[in-house]
Parts: structure tokens; sequence; C-alpha cells
């Protein structure tokens, strides 16, 4: 069989894994947003996770035969695929319930393509049951063909993690199932062809969603254990960090470290199990009181910022406070689900004027998103305060001295600066 790959969604995820494909086989990448193709096509990725000169090594000027990768937003370029792999995003809405209209609307667009014979994968984070219970009953209702008679599915879970440049997308061990024994052979196979850290075929898709959604549930339990410990430590006048780094020597220690938890995953993801974990009449209290407390500490952050500057008879209201980072981790521009934004919401609320610099973040997106006014560009001006919550490189090479009036603070989120900078942090 002349395998043709359609990804659905140029993200974050789909994209790097349509370049990977693009060197082996002949791949179409489908997007309803124009200006996305049309970037893509230009040779630039904005999100930065595949470089220009990698992107333009696999690009083509059409549907072909031939292996590389045509980006399109018309969906009949995707109609001779036999491959659809779904990488689009799965959200939650303001009361933490998943949203799954992403999901089901890439599915519809599938569905108007599917023929017999076809195999569809799923990559989004979804609770286990999802891809049977919600998308499959999508395509047979679109398409009119019966599922693993007439078509088939998969679900290999993504683990891309935004800006690392170390673990990229076929340096990381894929997770592979298929709705039917045959069928995650068969998946497994393909993303075997291209994957250099291998694969693992789970023997269900449940099992598949099950593992991706317990991964950064876990990492969250984690830094929420260690969040509620800086909390402690804070007030016995302990450093958290040290108390951390002592603890670690032990070779079984998980060095987890406080902060922040924003993303399109960990700080998702979570809510996707404890809700079908409600479904089924189980409330999951570590679960959600991991999500709680790390999602309170935006808030507990900036009443700590207030106390230091109170501590230094800095008059609250009207304070100007530097921000540094609004992005949701360091050296990557996506500011998707960022906490960074709980940070200065807190500070507004107190009465403090805020600016922001961030090198990496898009101003238009931060605006669009958080209605925050955010800068590429330091102003040249003094601040009571400056509170670092995301690590860039770029600040390490800031002079805080000098930007700063003679009585003023500095809170270190992320523990990056030296010890004889800061007045406090996490």
């Amino acid at each position: 069989m002349k395998v043709r790959i359609g990804i659905i969604g140029l993200g974050y995820v789909g994209l790097p894994l349509a370049r990977l494909f693009a060197t082996k086989y002949p791949v179409i990448g489908f997007d309803i947003n124009q200006e996305r193709v049309d970037e893509l096509m230009s040779g630039k990725d904005s999100t930065l996770e595949v470089e220009d000169e990698l992107l333009q090594s696999v690009l083509v000027e059409g549907v072909s035969d031939e292996k590389g990768l045509y980006c399109s937003y018309d969906m009949n370029n995707i109609k001779d695929c036999n491959f659809y792999i779904i990488t689009v995003p799965t959200p939650v809405d303001k009361n933490n319930r998943p949203i799954l209209t992403p999901l089901v609307k890439a599915s519809e667009t599938v569905g108007k393509v599917l023929k017999k014979g076809d195999i569809v994968v799923y990559e989004s984070t979804v609770y286990p049951g999802a891809t049977e219970d919600d998308c499959i009953p999508v395509l047979e209702k679109v398409s009119g063909l019966k599922f693993n008679e007439d078509f088939y599915a998969g679900y290999s879970p993504e683990r891309i993690n935004p800006g690392d440049k170390l673990h990229t997308v076929e340096k990381i061990l894929k997770v592979t199932s298929g709705s039917t024994p045959e069928v995650g052979k068969v998946v497994d196979d393909l993303y075997k062809s291209v994957i250099s850290a291998g694969t693992h075929l789970a023997p269900t898709m449940k099992v598949a969603e099950a593992a991706k959604v317990i991964e950064n549930s876990q990492r969250d339990i984690n830094i929420a254990f260690v969040n509620e410990l800086a909390k402690i430590f804070n007030l016995m006048d302990i450093n958290t960090h040290d108390v951390l780094e002592a603890a670690g020597t032990k070779w079984n220690f998980l060095p987890f470290k406080p902060g922040l938890v924003g993303g399109h995953c960990i700080g998702v993801d979570p809510y996707y199990l404890a809700q079908k974990a409600q479904e089924y009449g189980y409330n999951p209290e570590i679960i959600l009181a991991g999500r709680r407390l790390n999602d309170s500490m935006g808030d507990y952050v900036a009443s700590q910022v207030v106390k230091l500057m109170i501590k230094k008879d800095i008059k609250i209201k009207g304070a100007n406070v530097l921000v540094l980072g609004i992005t949701f981790k360091e050296n990557c521009p996506d500011v998707r689900n960022t906490k960074a934004v709980d940070v200065i919401t807190a500070l507004e609320d107190y009465g403090v004027d805020i600016t922001l610099y961030d090198p990496w973040a898009d101003e238009e997106e931060v605006m669009h998103e958080y209605g925050v006014k955010s800068s590429k560009e330091l102003p040249d001006t003094k601040y009571d305060g400056i509170v670092l919550t995301v690590a860039h490189n770029e600040y390490k090479d800031l002079d805080f001295r000098s930007l700063l009036k003679e009585e003023s603070i500095v809170y270190d989120v992320k523990n990056s600066l030296d010890n004889s900078l800061k007045d406090g942090g996490l």
C-alpha cells in the first residue's frame, strides 16, 4: 500500500510530525488557518518548533506522490490520503470542563473525505474512551462508513515539549495503538519508520489514552507538592530550593521544582481525567487538589510581592512593577494557558501598575488572549519592583540594579537569579 499521510492541525504538535513524516512519505498538512498555511509554505514557522531550513528542506509545491510536505487549507487536497493524523488542541473552558469541539470539527473534516480502508489516528490528549465514544461516531455519521469494517482508527499520544530542542519528536519514544490488533501493528510500523527512539504498542486505544493523560497528571501532582512545600518553608523562613537540593542527594528523590503550572498540557490534561472519573462516580481527590493548589500560585506570588513591598514601605497603589515573562515556559513563544497572567491580574487588583517585557511573546497575541500590553523591548525607566515569572535566557544579562529605584524589591518565581539580587521567590 502506498502511504499518503494527511496531518490535520499544523500547530506545535502537527508541524514537527508532518515535517518528520515528509522525509519518507508524501504528506499533506491541513489547517483551517490560511495565514498559518501561507506562513509555512513560505518556509517560516512562527512557533519556532521547526527550524526554517529544516522546514524548507521538505516543502513541495503541490500534492505529489513523492515524499515531501505540502500545506493547505483546501480540504480537497487531503481527499487522496489513506492515513489521517489529527493533532488539534484539546482545551478546557472557564469552568475547567473539556472542550472537544476542535476534535469534533477535525473528525467532521476527515469524515468528508474518508474512504474504505483508511486509518484515522488521533494524537490529541483526551480522557480514556474519547476516541471511540466521541470521535468515531462523528467519522461514521459524516462518511457513511462503518468503523472496523470500512475504516479503522488508532491513537498515538503526542509527547511534544514546546521549545525543547533536545527532545524533538523523533527522539521521544512513541506510544501507539489501533482499533484492532492488526491495525495497531500497521500504526506502530508507520511511526516506527520515522521515530528513531522507537515505539511502544499498547494493547488498546483506551490504554494509550490513559497512559498519556496520567503522564501530565503525575507531573502536575508532583509540582503541586513542591509548591505546597514552598508555601510552608516560606512561613518558616527556609529556602525551598536549598531544601530540595539537599533532599535531591538521595538517589530516588524526584527533582521537581515549585513554580507556575500553565501551558496546554500539564495545566489542562488532569481535568480530562477528573471529568471522566466523576462520570464513573469517583471523585479524584488528589488530582483535583493538585490542580487547585497549582491554580492558586499566581495569587500567592502576587500576595508575596505585595508583602515585600509593604515591608520596604513602598506604596502599593500606583507602584510601577516590571514583570519579566508572559509565555507559559522559558525560551518559547507559546502563551497558551500561561499562569504568568494570573500574577499580573492579581497585582493589578492590588492597584499596581504593570510593565510587561517578554522578548519571546507575540504582542498582538498577548493582547488578544489576555488584554495585556506586552513589549519585546525593555522600557527605559526605574521600577519599584521586578517580578521574574519566566526564566528566558535574555533576562540573565539584565542589569537589575539599574532598573530599580532606591527602595525596591525583586521577586524570583523561577529561582534563576543570584540570591544577592532578590528579596524573595518560590
